[in-house]
């Protein structure tokens, strides 16, 4: 069984707080689980010690067992020491794309040719 320590949301309609569980990666999202280690709580300040609730001792029991965090849950046990920090890939979502490129390429073909002529004169 592939097991995976993930959020589960609760709360309602715009005001979520999250259960840190151990669950089968098959289950749902919200779905069933089987253990709850802690709570996260994205509305309070991020220096609140009630933000994030870990029950450190059971999330290592569930790692050493095999389980794996989630992006999210494994920011959260770096920024606690339970891990040591990962290298992550920088997927380039900051660039622009290929035809904001050319036109940003174009652009400054055209300013540069327009600076030169003034100059030639």
């Amino acid at each position: 069984m592939a097991m995976k320590i993930r959020l589960a949301r609760g709360g309602s309609k715009k005001r979520p707080f999250y259960r840190i569980v151990a669950a089968d990666s098959r289950m749902p999202r919200d779905g069933r689980f089987i253990e709850k280690l802690g709570t996260y709580n994205p509305l309070l300040p991020k220096d609140s010690e009630d933000r994030v609730k870990m029950d450190v001792e059971r999330i290592q029991h569930w790692l050493d067992k095999g389980a794996q965090p989630t992006d999210r849950i494994a920011r959260m046990l770096e920024a606690a020491g339970v891990r040591e920090k990962a290298e992550r890939a920088n997927m380039k979502k900051a660039q622009p794309g290929k035809k904001a490129q050319e036109r940003a390429a174009e652009k400054a073909e055209k300013a540069a040719a327009a600076a030169e002529a003034p100059a030639e004169e």
